[in-house]
């Protein structure tokens, strides 16, 4: 399934420090740890050419290696997995420039960045689906949106009311994200609260990325936006600076382990 001419790269921004979960992607689960869950997850897309865990830490970079992933050292001064996710890429860039034939796209010409696209894995969803990661590329190889992303349908109110749950308002024609909040959108003005939740008006963002490589080195460049600095939502600076992402729906649910009392979520 994949096509030798649009490659894509998956990395897995991990951190060992975290304020709510030290040392969260060495937890084990089931048996493994949560890195080599999510690695071995992201292993079964069918549209993935290679798998890098991105680490500020010297235990996940040993362990993924111990495992059989690859891993790759990056600065320990990065604020968000997308900064890191670019630094990846750079590095990636910088060990293939001397060599030619990869870097020579099906015009002849030398192109600047070995993978066309980049997914951003989250490092704490231990059984992701591997379908998951694969409608975001379906998507990015349209050449439509520069960043794809996914959404899914919330039908229950507590969640919808959550503001630790991430909404996003998108044109369900053309699959454009037009906002993201923590707040409940779009607000349902002529509907009973109550029934806010048999609507299906109201989406949860799921933070899983898909970029065009070339886009992904561009906004790691970008300043905090206003919108996000309000709202604590790095992908409000993409939207703010002009740049356009794409929604996929999935009916897929997502269990992200943000504390260690979340693992009671799964289900082995």
């Amino acid at each position: 399934m994949r096509n030798s001419m649009m490659k894509t790269l998956g990395i897995i921004p991990a951190r060992y420090a975290s304020t709510r979960f030290p040392g969260k992607p060495l937890t084990i689960i089931d048996g493994k740890t949560m890195i080599q869950r999510v690695y071995e997850q992201a292993k079964k897309s069918q549209y993935l050419d290679r798998i890098i865990v991105a680490t500020d830490d010297t235990r996940i970079y040993t362990h993924v290696q111990g495992f059989g992933g690859e891993a790759m050292m990056t600065s320990s001064e990065h604020l968000t997995g997308t900064d890191r996710c670019a630094e990846v890429v750079n590095q990636i860039n910088v060990e293939n420039i001397v060599n030619a034939d990869n870097l020579i796209d099906k015009t002849g010409r030398k192109r600047i960045n070995l993978y066309n696209f980049v997914v951003n894995i989250q490092g704490d969803e231990p059984y992701i689906d591997p379908k998951q990661i694969d409608k975001i590329i379906d998507v990015l190889k349209k050449n439509i949106f520069p960043i794809v992303t996914l959404a899914k349908c919330l039908d229950n109110l507590d969640d919808i009311q959550n503001p630790n749950i991430v909404k996003v308002v998108f044109d369900k024609d053309s699959g454009e994200v037009v906002l993201f909040s923590r707040s409940a959108i779009p607000y349902l003005r002529d509907v009973p609260m109550g029934k806010w939740a048999d609507s299906r008006e109201i989406f949860k963002h799921i933070g899983l990325y898909g970029f065009q490589t070339s886009v992904l080195l561009k906004i790691a460049q970008l300043k905090p936006h206003r919108l996000e600095k309000l709202e604590s939502l790095e992908q409000l600076r993409w939207l703010g600076n002009g740049y356009k992402m794409g929604i996929s729906e999935t009916d897929i649910e997502t269990i992200s382990i943000d504390t260690p009392n979340d693992i009671n979520k799964l289900i082995f």
